[in-house]
This record gives structure tokens, sequence and C-alpha cells, in this order.
């Protein structure tokens, strides 16, 4: 019970890793429990059929304890996975799956879910509730409910190995990261910006405080010479190695961090990663199989927009062969660079090189330097942007409760009201609201947004109305300052990315939980995300401008530097887009083979990505931006395996949503689009089709239009 804590939080204070077996097994009875209650449930007479109210409406509340401690449980795993929590999450995962397993095969209990199913258009529901029953029903089925008994439990052992397969998978890359550094004296930042000094000496200080609270065999084993007594040290964390590959002039150390940072999942012989994504292939294949697809892509894309791989393919290729030209523009403009500066480059451009170039030719061509834009870009100044936004368009208030504790000191907790419905009355509690936004030892790298709890109307008699209240967390791994810690222009847009997501979460406006927040088709989910980006661009400057200002003098950031910004926007968009776009076309084309070897561990994936990137024609000084060992999107989960794709197909979705604001009279807050906006992306969750939210926000189907010239690609 946290009913005592503010919000009913959980009680971090209070939480041990050692907590959360018993937790789990407690919270597992209870869920069987309750589905068990569901299948005895006779209603008011034997021979009536069940009822969307005692079957679906029943199964949508199940579980709640369950759900409660697997959302901390969950979200402790990716922000405070000491060694303890690993230990447990190892321990846990299998557990986990088979419970998951055996809640789905519950005899009784599917038959009595066919039964609402089949009666779903007869029954007097409304549009919400018949939505929920087929969603509910294509659950069940895609987790094998309607399997034979036989099946059935095979198909449990697949989902359990699974899951400790995946488990593994992400350890292995954490670990990597946690371990490798490369220590640095003031001489080897030459050209290094002060911001990324003083993240590159903060670093170095969070990894001594580590080192007199944690002891490992294999940390001192794998400890760079001379790290203790470091004063500058590049991690894995992308915020200091992608500015460090921009910045640094020293060509050697540049190899050495990509090196590095390219073979995350691979460092260490004991975690081979490699041979873990191959074993998780072939147990996706068998998964296919047993549901009567020939390939794992097949299965995955029949619950997507895209509906089909050809389907995301022909979006895919189109995309490849535009990009392809536009970096093959951008290498030639980089070796001119090279050459007419009278610098010699063994071997010519190489991966560590693209991203140093590329600022210089920036810089040369645009004048345009992304060190120059920084100190405008303070993680205060952009979070302040994004709430601003947030109230103007959706009318949502952030008071920030320094009072209420989070899971970690770096924790921030804000209560987010909006104004009521009745004039004159109180504020309404919409959520409540967590950032997490520093990179640290046990953190998973990279950025995401989840929840603590998910807004619902579905509540069982009785319960505090706080329970239907979210409670989303938004995680970023910027690299702390001992000051003020200053942004680059992609993580400000990466912080917005992920407020995206957390107003998905936060404006949810369903009845059931199953249906509420991010629980859409795979590529709508990035939509809301990526559509709250555009606000903070240079082609819609007001927010750059109001909030974008100097963190030492408070000025705005000057009329010139955006302009210079806006001209400079389109250059190197093909070396990001083939970064992206080679790791969708890989992700489809290795979950597309109809066989892996007889036994997973003979299939070679990296001999797999050097052929199929020759086949691609991969452009010269360019890698996927995940290589197969750390591409955690594929192999740490099964969500975006084989939906890689879906950050391209939302663009194509947010662009052409955007212009939506543009073309309005009031611009880019227009109040009309906004409202809009809210009901159909950000409030609907998945209580419609998510092509029919669309339509209806824009009156018609997507154009890709307005992604490709987005891009430069048009």
């Amino acid at each position: 019970d946290w009913s005592s804590e503010p919000y009913h939080l959980p009680p971090f204070r209070l939480i041990e890793p050692s907590h959360f077996r018993p937790a789990f097994d407690v919270a597992m009875e209870r869920h069987m429990s309750d589905l068990k209650s569901i299948v005895e449930s006779n209603d008011d007479d034997d021979d009536s059929p069940p009822t969307f109210e005692s079957v679906i409406a029943a199964h949508d509340r199940a579980g709640s304890l369950l759900s409660k401690i697997s959302s901390v449980f969950g979200n402790y795993c990716s922000s405070l996975n000491t060694d303890e929590m690993k230990a447990v999450q190892s321990e846990m995962s299998p557990v986990l799956s088979r419970h998951g397993s055996a809640a789905v095969t519950l005899p009784g209990l599917f038959e009595r879910i066919d039964a609402v199913y089949r009666n779903r258009n007869d029954s007097g529901l409304d549009d919400e509730q018949i939505r929920l029953v087929e969603r509910v029903h294509l659950d069940f089925t895609r987790q094998g409910a309607d399997f034979t008994d036989e099946r059935k439990e095979e198909y449990a052992e697949i989902e359990a190995e699974l899951a400790a397969l995946q488990t593994s998978f992400m350890q292995n890359v954490m670990t990597d990261e946690e371990t490798w550094c490369m220590t640095l004296g003031e001489e080897d930042l030459v050209g290094c910006p002060d911001s990324l000094i003083e993240a590159s000496k903060s670093a170095a200080e969070d990894r001594r405080k580590k080192k007199t609270t944690t002891t490992g065999e294999e940390e001192e084993e794998e400890e760079e010479e001379g790290e203790e007594d470091a004063a500058y040290v590049i991690t894995l964390s992308r915020s200091l190695v992608e500015p460090f590959l921009t910045f640094s002039s020293r060509r050697d150390l540049r190899e050495t961090a990509w090196e590095a940072w390219t073979k995350r999942g691979e460092l260490h012989p004991e975690r081979d990663n490699l041979a873990i994504a191959a074993k998780i292939l072939k147990l996706r294949k068998r998964q296919a199989n047993l549901h009567g697809c020939d390939t794992f892509s097949e299965y995955q894309c029949r619950d997507t927009m895209a509906g089909t791989p050809e389907n995301v393919m022909e979006l895919l290729e189109d995309v490849w062969v535009r990009a392809k030209e536009a970096a093959d523009r951008e290498r030639e403009a980089l070796e001119k660079f090279v050459e007419e500066s009278g610098e010699e480059l063994e071997g010519g451009i190489r991966p560590w090189d693209w991203r140093y170039y590329a600022e210089r030719v920036r810089v040369a061509r645009y004048s345009f330097d992304e060190s120059a834009l920084k100190p405008y870009l303070s993680l205060d100044a952009v979070s302040n942007a994004v709430m601003s936004v947030s109230n103007k368009l959706f009318g949502l208030t952030y008071v920030k409760r320094d009072d209420v504790e989070g899971y970690h000191p770096d924790v921030n907790v804000y209560e987010v009201t909006e104004k009521s419905a009745e004039d004159g009355g109180p504020d309404k509690l919409r959520a409540v609201f967590l950032t997490d936004n520093y990179a640290r030892p046990y953190k998973s790298s990279g950025a995401w947004m989840s929840e603590f709890r998910s807004q619902t109307r579905n509540l069982p008699d009785g319960a505090d109305g706080m329970e239907s209240i979210p409670v989303v967390v938004n995680n970023n791994n910027f690299a702390k300052a001992a000051d003020s810690t200053l942004l680059s222009f992609d993580d400000a847009k990466t912080l917005f990315h992920e407020c995206g997501h957390g107003h998905h979460g936060m404006l949810s406006d369903a009845t059931y939980s199953r249906l509420s927040s991010t629980s859409v088709l795979r590529d709508f989910v990035e939509l809301p995300s990526q559509l709250l980006e555009r606000w903070f661009d240079a082609d819609a400057p007001e927010v750059l401008k109001e909030h974008a200002r100097h963190y030492e003098t408070n000025e705005p950031v000057p009329d010139e530097l955006l302009a210079k910004l806006k001209n400079a926007r389109s250059f190197n968009q093909g070396f990001d887009t083939i970064e992206y776009t080679a790791c969708a076309l890989l992700d489809m084309a290795i979950h597309s083979l109809d066989a892996y070897g007889d036994d997973g561990d003979d299939f070679d994936i990296s001999a797999f990505e050097e052929r199929e990137l020759e086949r691609l024609g991969m452009p010269q000084g360019i890698v996927m931006r995940h290589r197969p060992a750390h591409f955690a999107h594929l192999f740490a989960s099964q969500y975006y395996a084989s939906c890689y794709y879906v950050y391209l197909w939302a663009e194509v979705l947010d662009a052409d949503a955007f212009g939506a604001f543009e073309e309005a009279p009031g611009g880019i807050f227009d109040p009309e689009v906004a409202s809009m906006a809210r009901r159909y992306i950000y409030g609907a969750g998945n209580t419609e089709a998510p092509d029919e939210l669309f339509r209806k926000f824009r009156g018609r189907d997507p154009d890709v239009r307005f992604m490709l010239e987005k891009k430069g690609l048009a």
C-alpha cells in the first residue's frame, strides 16, 4: 500500500533489490487469482454468455499489484542496474516470462475472451470497448493462446529462454559501457570545446567516486592504466563519444574511441553478444513458424500500420537511394576540404573522421560552429522551453516538487496540472512527471520514456482516484557538468523527443489501461515524440528565440546564429539518414531469413552484416548507428525487433502533421490544431486504429513529400 506516499508514488527510499523477488511472488499469485476469478465468474445466469464487463474489463483491471511492481522493477533495471539489481533481473526475467505464459494459457480464460470477441458487434458495446475486445483477443492469439497444449508448452519455453538471453544481451552492453574508458590529459583534448572538457573532467570524477564504493575483479582487470588518477576520461556515453569524435583534433584518439564505441557488446570474450543474438534469431524464427509465418519479420509486421515487410522495404529503399546520393556528395565535400587544407589522411575519410570534418566543413561553408550555439542551450533553458511549449499547446503547468523524493538524487519530480473545465474551479492534477537527465554508472545508455503508473479510468470499486493519474519518467544521458550542463543541438532535440513520449503518457485519455498511453502500434508510437521535436527547430525559430539564452549572461541567441543554423540544417543529412536507414534495412533483412543454420550458434552475424552492407552499397566512411552486438532495440527486447523502421515511418507522419500547424492561421501554436493534436495524436492512445486517427487529424492519408523535404531529399 503506497497510499501514504505523495501521489501514491513508490516508496523509493525503502526499496532494495532483495525486495523484488518476494514482492513478485505475492503479486503473481494475486494476478493468477484475479484471472481465475474471471474464468469462474458466471455473471447472473449460468447459461448466459460471458460479458464484456465480467471478462474484458475485469481482465484490464487484473494484476494491478503486479503492474505496480513491474513498473518499478523495469525502471530500476534501466536506471539503477547495480550488480545486485542485475542478479535479481537475471533471476526474475525467465520467472516473469513463465508467469506471463501461464496467464495467457490459463484453462478457460481464452475461451471466455473468445466468446466475447465473437459477439462483440452484437453486444451493445461502444467503439472503444470493441477496440479493447479486439486488442485483447489479438494479444492472446499472438502469444499462442489458441495453440495446442504441446505447442503452448513449447512457446512458453521459447519465451522464457528469450527473456533470459535478452537480459544477458542488455547487461553485457551496460557492462562494456560501465567498464571501458579512455584516459586523457589536458594536452589530449586539443580542439575540444570547454563544455566537453568540463564534462570529461566530471566523468573522471564520477568514475573515481564509483571506485570508492564498489570493487570488482573484472572491473579492476579491465581498468585502463592510470585511470584512477586521470583528470579527464571519455566513456562510452553517447554524450561524450559523439562530441569527442566531432571536435577532437587527435585522429588516433578519435579512432580509439570509435573502435570501442562501435564494438560494445563484443569488447570482452566473456560477453559475446553476437552468439547471444544468433540464438535469439533462431528462437524468434521458431516463434514465427508456430504462428504460421515463414519469417519473424512477417509475424512482427502483421500488427503494424505497415502490415507487411514489403511495405516497409518500399519506404526504406526509396529513402536509401536518395540518402546515398546525398552522402556521396557530402563525402566529396569533406575530401575536397581535406585536400584544400593541405592535410593528408591515410586511407581517406574513415568513420572516425566523418563527424570531425563534417563539422569543419559546416563552419567553413555556413560559418556555423556547433560549439557557439551550445552556451545558449543549457539543460535548464531547454527544459524551460519544452515546458513552455507544453503550456502553450496543451495548457499544462509544471511545478517542481523539491519535497518529493525520486529514486536517485539526480531525479526531479514535477506536479503537472491544467485548468479546470469549470470556470474558477481549482487546477486539475493531470500527471506526475519525473526527469532523470544525467549519465551515470549503472544506467542504460540512450534516452527513453517509461511510466510508474499508466492512465486509466477502469479502476476497481472503491479505488482512490489518484490511481488513475499517470506517473511518467523521462530518462536522458547528458554529460553532467559541475556548473551548468550545456547541450548540443541534437541533445536538446532528444530532450524534446522524450518529452513528446512523456506527453503521450500524460495526455492519455482512455478508459482502459490496455488502450492508454503508449500502448499503440509500433509505427505510431514515435509520432508524438518526433512531432514535439519540431517546436525546437530552426524552421520554427520562435521557441529558440525565446528560450535559447546564454547560460552566463542570459542574452538571447543571436538571430545571425539561428540563421546559420537553419542554413546548415540540411548538411550531413545524408550521413544521418544512412546511419539510421542501414540499421533498419539490416534489421528487416536479418529477421527475414528463413533459416539460421542447423544451430543458431553457427550463424555468423558479422559475416551477414558485411555481406548485407556490401549488397546495399554502404557509402565509404559511414557505419551503422547500432551494430549488431549492441543493437539493444533488436536484441534486448522484441518490441523493436524487425520494427526499427518505425522511426522513419513516424517521420513521414510527424512531418505531415507539423504541416498542419504551419498551414494554420495561428501558426505553430494554433489552438484549434493543437486541440486536434491532443485528441487524436497524444490523447487517444490505442482507442482507435492509428491510420484512422491520422485521417481524423489531417483529413487525409499521410504524404511522404513533407518528410523528404524536411530531410533535403526531395
